[in-house]
């Protein structure tokens, strides 16, 4: 039985924290039909698609860190993160798809790359709305210690609200230094 896994990235664009990947393999019972792209959802139906993915596939999340972001760029952390979250899945897929058109190097693993899969392919879906609610989970509770910079609403995207706060209070260690407009202010 061929086992078809999705994945999907999160957080490139981000001026903080971790980029995040998620890998999924849905069970057959699942219904596909009500799996979108993550951007698409509303914060509340991603969270209820949350659980309920969780509850009915495989999955595992990778991350790659703000320091490992700076060291290789965004892409290669992404893939990296990517990479990560295929490796710690528990069933060993016959297919891996993922979001975009870059694949990440991971040897004795079939790959392909599929630009906007992320609204075509449920498991790509499912892999993005993972990646999307444990990233801004991770990232609100960050914005608790650091609730000068908004980051409970733009998720450390450079909204105007951000970069007037890092202008006000500063670069913290959570930011990726290397992204403009951060690199300013560092």
């Amino acid at each position: 039985m061929k086992i078809l896994a999705g994945v999907d990235e999160v957080g490139r664009g981000s001026l903080i924290g971790p980029v995040y990947a998620a890998a999924v393999i849905l069970n057959e019972s699942i219904n596909t039909k009500i799996l979108k792209d993550s951007k698409t959802l509303s914060k509340e139906k991603r969270e209820e698609l949350y659980f309920y993915i969780k509850k009915n596939s495989i999955w595992a999340i990778g991350q790659a860190s703000v320091k490992e972001i700076e060291k290789i760029n965004i892409l290669h952390a992404s893939l990296l993160a990517m990479k990560r979250a295929i490796i710690k899945l528990k069933k060993k897929p016959s297919l891996v798809l993922i979001d975009g058109n870059k694949l990440p190097a991971l040897k004795n693993y079939n790959l392909e790359c599929l630009i906007k899969g992320d609204q075509k392919i449920p498991s790509i879906s499912a892999a993005s709305i993972i990646a999307k609610v444990s990233r801004d989970r991770f990232i609100t509770t960050l914005s608790k210690k650091f609730n000068k910079y908004g980051w409970d609403t733009n998720s450390g995207y450079g909204t105007k609200e951000h970069i007037r706060a890092i202008k006000k209070y500063g670069v913290t260690k959570y930011h990726r230094k290397t992204f403009s407009p951060v690199s300013k202010f560092e």
